[in-house]
């Protein structure tokens, strides 16, 4: 069971800079851009099973010293682009650490089984009745 984005705010860093794209004026004189970083193998909320799974899922977006790098500059405001990589953030590990349920192999009854074959020689029968009409 992953914990709550909330339980991880002491083991995340948050770092902001200006950021880039549209916003006229603004986005020369405020630090929206919001950088959440996050030390996995450092984590206390994490088991070493779930720390092992993350390093293999999302070896792609670890930095070298091991740290989750996560973004968000869709915003204008600082505050919303901060609960917006907590959000990613959540999602990420979330989705990481999902297990999918286990496939249990089902046999078809012998009604469905009966009712299958009993449709597949109407259809043949049918199929079998088509054909050229001798006077």
């Amino acid at each position: 069971m992953l914990p709550a984005a909330t339980d991880f705010l002491p083991e995340l860093q948050f770092q902001t800079s200006r950021s880039s794209g549209p916003g006229g004026q603004n986005v020369n004189k405020v630090e929206s851009r919001v950088e959440l970083r996050f030390r996995l193998l450092d984590s206390q909320l994490l088991t070493d099973e779930q720390k092992q799974t993350l390093l293999q899922k999302l070896a792609s977006k670890l930095t070298t010293e091991g740290e989750l790098l996560v973004v968000a500059q869709e915003d204008r405001s600082q505050l919303r682009n901060k609960e917006t990589a907590l959000r990613k953030f959540h999602e990420l590990l979330s989705k990481a650490l999902y297990k999918p349920k286990a496939r249990r192999a089902t046999k078809p009854s012998k009604g469905a089984v009966r009712q299958r074959l009993e449709s597949k020689k109407k259809h043949g029968d049918k199929k079998a009745n088509r054909g050229r009409v001798d006077f």
